[in-house]
């Protein structure tokens, strides 16, 4: 069965974020094949607390104030045929045509909470046992599908030692954890990769451009800031993605990441553009107010205190006048000139001479995975609201293994509404559920799509 829309489009659909679910048993099989019984008594216990993956399970175990709604009847049910799709290869496989898939690339499910464990050796082996699961199960259908590696980041060593080992196991896409819990001086906080990194993780970068990988980030913002709700999970759930993929983004960015490695691509994963187009457009503005140059306009130093006095004595209310001697202490409110003395440059890292440049340092390099009910994907190609008459690179993230998506069949059909309706072109579409997806993945690796079914639209795509 070919799915209706599939069949009257001139080019191929890649899905850039569909999800397995893993058969549990099987990764705990591997998982002790790596460490022993021992460290798998403790996985077990991670991977689910009383219903609840671990990562969240855990902040509910003090109950009260620290209790969050966390996820909850995220799998299809109803739809017995589509759990059964996103557990097992071979039916996902026969199924992709009906679903209007011509490639898919699919990240994990469970393998996701693995990124947020807290013991090194613990979060290290889990990763790969979920690397070794997808790996093995998914090989055999490499010509229509891919799994995506689960790269663990508490540590740069950890992160290139697994970036190395999903090399070798053949694994081609990866999922790098950019949010991470630490503490400090025995207060928790967010580290976010990237940006003021207590270590160096441009060696992971770097082994991502060696080794031909595109980083991704799927990144949740549940359970912290206001997401913290003990009641309700959609309050929680409502822009998290947006919330956690926004802080990852900005981060590379103001870190300098782009600058250092123009040649690498990124994606960020369910949570929309509409984020995005917000971002693009308020570091425009910052740096137009706040670059090295502009924010001398600010310099205390530059303030002229004789005609500013005058100006009090003329204008200022009668009640003020008796108070000039005191004018210092207002003046100095966020206006500290000690201020300036360390960081005035705000955009160092990047050494951004002039605006259009962001746009070659936020735009090409960056990709946004949208779902395909997202009322926001149309600001993606709004070249008319984007700095720089720019058009944002959104991918299509069809999510089929979750319950965004109750029924798999009409995933392409709900994403191609945006045409029928006129939101977007024809040829928008076409960058949104095939060239966009292509050409991240074959930026740092040319040869990504050899011997798939999109093989030779891909080449096509590269001599245009």
């Amino acid at each position: 069965m070919v799915n209706t829309v599939r069949e009257k489009l001139t080019h191929p659909v890649i899905d850039g974020d569909g999800h397995t679910i893993e058969f549990i048993p099987q990764v705990i099989e591997f998982f002790k094949e790596i460490a022993g019984p021992d460290l798998t008594r403790d996985f077990e216990a991670s991977i689910c607390v009383d219903g609840l993956p671990n990562a969240l399970a855990a902040r509910n175990a003090g109950g009260g104030a620290n209790r969050i709604r966390a996820p909850w009847w995220t799998g299809p049910t109803r739809n017995t045929l589509d759990r059964a799709t996103a557990m097992f290869p071979k039916l996902l496989y026969q199924r992709l045509d009906e679903i209007g898939l011509d490639y898919a690339l699919l990240y994990p499910t469970h393998g996701m909470f693995a990124l947020g464990l807290q013991q090194d050796e613990l979060r290290q082996t889990a990763c790969r046992a979920f690397n070794i699961y997808h790996a093995r199960l998914y090989e055999e259908y490499s010509d229509r599908m891919t799994a995506v590696a689960v790269i663990p980041t508490a540590t740069p060593e950890e992160a290139v030692a697994e970036l190395h080992f999903a090399k070798e196991v053949g694994l081609k896409t990866v999922l790098l954890g950019g949010l991470f819990s630490r503490k400090r001086n025995n207060r928790s906080y967010i580290d976010i990769i990237g940006f003021d990194d207590e270590q160096n993780y441009d060696p992971v970068w770097q082994a991502c451009e060696d080794l031909g990988f595109s980083p991704s980030f799927h990144a949740s913002g549940m359970g912290w800031g206001s997401r913290t709700s003990s009641s309700n999970y959609v309050y929680n759930h409502l822009g998290h993605f947006a919330a956690g993929q926004e802080a990852i983004c900005r981060s590379l960015f103001l870190g300098g990441v782009t600058r250092r490695f123009p040649n690498l691509r990124f994606a960020f994963l369910e949570g929309g553009v509409g984020w995005a187009c917000n971002l693009f457009s308020d570091i425009v503005g910052h740096w137009e107010k706040r670059n090295k140059e502009d924010i001398q306009h600010y310099d205390p130093a530059n303030l002229d205190r004789e005609k500013f006095e005058s100006l009090f004595q003329e204008y200022a209310p009668s009640s003020f006048q008796n108070k000039l001697s005191d004018l210092d202490r207002s003046l100095r409110v966020l206006s500290d000139p000690a201020e300036g003395k360390v960081g005035q440059d705000e955009f160092a890292a990047i050494a951004i001479e002039n605006a259009s440049e962001i746009a070659d340092l936020f735009v090409k390099p960056f990709y946004f995975g949208c779902e395909a009910d997202d009322g926001m994907n149309p600001l993606a190609f709004n070249t008319k609201s984007n700095p720089f008459n720019s058009e944002l690179k959104a991918i299509f993230s069809s999510d089929i293994g979750h319950w965004d998506v109750p029924d798999m069949k009409h995933v392409l059909h709900e994403a191609y509404e945006l045409v029928d309706e006129e939101k977007i072109t024809e040829e928008n579409f076409k960058s949104f559920v095939f060239s966009n997806t292509a050409s991240m993945l074959t930026a740092n690796s040319p040869d990504f799509f050899k011997g798939t079914r999109v093989e030779e639209d891909v080449l096509k795509l590269q001599k245009s």
